[in-house]
């Protein structure tokens, strides 16, 4: 279940930062089918209500807005991380799926409880995996309600989506593995940046690249990064060495809009032209930006 958390008001004022208005231009045209794999829809909440128990309440994002990031970008795919500030409704999400055109993923919060039809339901609609936050202020569910849909996800082909930090990684990683069922990390772990690329964590990280089922996020760059300066270049060894160690089993993502956060606001402009510098082999970037998350999601042509 979804914990409790002090009431808020249905039109309560947002108390995250909206994102950027003006981004900075890509400095190169994206592989085709170039895919955003992890950003979120935030209302309108006038036709998509936040969750009264919701642990935040951001601006409205809504997915017109998403979709002219993506054009600016040169994104043709995307796919859409349910939000914790809808709760378990997940309207937003599935009404951006259908608008979408075949364009879009979905990854969903789900009740433990959800039972077979529903989750096909879902599948037929295009959510591909399940996400927990194991990030102390989001928590949305616990390690027994994990393992307690994971079998029923599992025959869809889906994956968990886990949301950790450094406080929680280690204890998962042992259990996510002896699952058998793909998982992705979020956020490259949001590993600090200043912990540095030989920290215990982040080799436990770049471990992941010999479990079969394990991917990662390049995303959030500010969320690792010890300065909360734009452009994250404290983060930059980290995202170098995933590349490096993984590409295989590497996804790219701008976590637009950018909910809950503490530094500078990021740039969607700015951090894709980071990993295209930090990734100048075409191949490699077409793995990652494209041929990654068509494996995982299951795009159409």
């Amino acid at each position: 279940m979804m914990p409790r958390i002090p009431h808020k008001s249905l039109h309560a004022m947002p108390d995250c930062a909206p994102p950027l208005d003006t981004i900075t231009p890509p400095a190169e045209a994206l592989p085709a089918n170039a895919c955003d794999s992890h950003f979120h829809v935030f209302g309108p909440a006038a036709a998509f209500p936040y969750a009264e128990d919701r642990p935040y309440t951001p601006p409205d994002a809504p997915f017109d807005r998403l979709r002219a990031l993506h054009r600016q970008l040169g994104f043709r795919r995307g796919v859409i991380v349910h939000p914790g500030c809808h709760g378990y409704d997940l309207s937003v999400t599935l009404d951006a799926l259908d608008r979408g055109a075949g364009q879009y993923r979905a990854v969903a919060l789900l009740a433990s409880d959800a039972d077979e039809a529903r989750i096909a339901e879902l599948d037929r609609r295009g959510v591909r995996g399940v996400r927990f936050n194991f990030v102390a202020h989001l928590a949305n569910a616990g390690w027994d309600e994990l393992a307690a849909i994971a079998p029923r996800i599992a025959p869809f082909g889906w994956h968990l989506c886990i949301h950790s930090d450094q406080a929680s990684l280690a204890g998962l990683l042992p259990r996510l593995k002896a699952l058998s069922m793909p998982f992705v990390i979020d956020h490259m772990g949001r590993i600090p940046a200043a912990a540095g690329t030989a920290g215990a964590d982040f080799q436990a990280l770049l471990a992941l690249r010999d479990h079969p089922g394990a991917w990662v996020k390049i995303s959030g760059l500010d969320r690792s990064s010890s300065t909360g300066k734009r452009p994250y270049a404290d983060a930059e060894p980290l995202v170098a060495a995933l590349i490096a160690a993984m590409p295989d089993r590497l996804l790219w993502g701008t976590d637009w809009p950018h909910p809950n956060v503490r530094g500078d606001m990021p740039d969607d402009g700015e951090l894709l032209n980071t990993f295209l510098r930090l990734c100048p082999d075409p191949a490699t970037r077409r793995r990652i930006l494209a041929d990654n998350p068509d494996r995982l999601f299951r795009f159409q042509p």
